[in-house]
Order: C-alpha cells, then sequence, then structure tokens
C-alpha cells in the first residue's frame, strides 16, 4: 500500500507540481489549501507524512502544526516562503521534524521527505535503554518522560530521536554532526542550529534549572553529552 503525503499549500502550482511529482514516485497524494481542510484530514484520514506551508489564508502553519502535535506523532515538513531564523526556530520548537524554504529544489524535498518517512517507521527508541538521572527519567520502550517531582512531561517524537542517541552513548561526546545524521537522516551535517533549537527546547522540558543544566550538556563546537 502507498504511504499517504498531506500537502498543505495555498500555492496552486506548488500543490500542482508536488502532486506530481509525488505520484510519479509511487506515493499516494491529498492536497488541501487552507488549515482548516488540513486538520479535517489529520482527523478523518490521518496521512503518513504532512508537507506544511506556514502562509496560509485563514490559519497560520505555526498553529495547524502545534494543533496535529497535540494528538499525532505524523512526520512534518514545513515548506515555507520565510526565511528568518526565528521562523524556523519556531516550526522546530512546534514539533516539525524538517524545514524546507522557498523556493527549492524538488531532489531535495523527495530527499527529505524519504527521510523524513524511514523515521516515522523506526525511532530507533525501542532499543535504547531507559536514562535515569537525578532530575527526571526517560523510558525510550514507551515514550514516557518523568520529572524528579513525579510530573509527566510531553516530549516531541524528534526530541525522542534526539535524546535517544545521546542516551545510547551517556555521558560521552556526541559530534554535531553524528546527531544530525542520526535523527535526521545521512543528507544532514550542517544544520546545528537544529540542535540549538531542541537542547534549549529539552532543557525546558527536564533540567531542574534550564539555564545552568547538569544533565544535557553542550561542549561548544563539538557537540552534546547527556550525563547520568
Amino acid at each position: 500500500m502507498s504511504e499517504r503525503i498531506l500537502l498543505v499549500d495555498d500555492d496552486e502550482g506548488i500543490l500542482r507540481t508536488l502532486r506530481i511529482t509525488l505520484k510519479a514516485r509511487g506515493y499516494a497524494v491529498e492536497a488541501v489549501m487552507t488549515g482548516t481542510d488540513a486538520l479535517l484530514t489529520m482527523s478523518q484520514n490521518p496521512p503518513d507524512l504532512v508537507v506544511l506551508d506556514l502562509g496560509l489564508p485563514d490559519i497560520d502553519g505555526v498553529d495547524v502544526l502545534r494543533r496535529i502535535r497535540l494528538s499525532s506523532r505524523v512526520p512534518v515538513i514545513v515548506l515555507s516562503a520565510r526565511h528568518q531564523s526565528e521562523d524556523k526556530v519556531e516550526a522546530l520548537e512546534e514539533g516539525a521534524d524538517d524545514f524546507v524554504t522557498k523556493p527549492f529544489g524538488s531532489d531535495e524535498l523527495m530527499a527529505r521527505i524519504r527521510a523524513a518517512l524511514r523515521r516515522g517507521g523506526h525511532d530507533g527508541l525501542d532499543d535504547t535503554a531507559a536514562f535515569v538521572c537525578a532530575s527526571f527519567t526517560l523510558d525510550f520502550a514507551t515514550t514516557t518522560a518523568t520529572k524528579v517531582s513525579d510530573e509527566a512531561v510531553h516530549l516531541t517524537p524528534t526530541e525522542w530521536r534526539f535524546l535517544a542517541v545521546l542516551a545510547r552513548h551517556r555521558n560521552r561526546l556526541v559530534p554535531h554532526e553524528a546527531i544530525l545524521k542520526s535523527v535526521w537522516g545521512p543528507s544532514y551535517g550542517r544544520e546545528s542550529n537544529y540542535l540549538r533549537v531542541y537542547a534549549n527546547q529539552i532543557r525546558r522540558k527536564l533540567e531542574l534549572d534550564p539555564a545552568h543544566p547538569r544533565h544535557l550538556v553542550t561542549e561548544p563546537g563539538l557537540g552534546y553529552r547527556l550525563v547520568e
């Protein structure tokens, strides 16, 4: 059965081009032009992946993403003409798996779609041992995060993958490039801004003092450690 991709964009030309390109590669495609229709489709017939434009006519794309993440772990690739770094940061913090800036090359987008679908099929979490420290516990088999106060913490799929990479090498330095390739795919390696966004977001959720983290530690210019 073909994997289903939901395209959400108010540009008819982009929708037509992407629909043709994706169908030629064997995907089933549904295309909508509003955030309202995207959320309706998500509730009635959830896809395997969403390609989401931020500049929609009725609901801002970030708000659509936020609502999707309330109930779904489906991979979401944000497709946007917004070039500002803060727009990428906001989308990533709300749970986007990737961010592609318009104009874009179809080969690049297809590669990112394939990588996101592979990650959606296997997060590599089940084979990661639980991580327990003084501030929180991470159970990767059940994707359950709990602070020392017994407060349950919601982590996005990408945050879980980020932490799983570090937990498999606990207490040891994991270089930027290794994290990017493990979490986002082999075509990544230079997007260190992704790592900063996710590390800061995770610290706000898990660390007792996010400004002075004890467990998710940055090694400037090198990578990150998850310290017990």
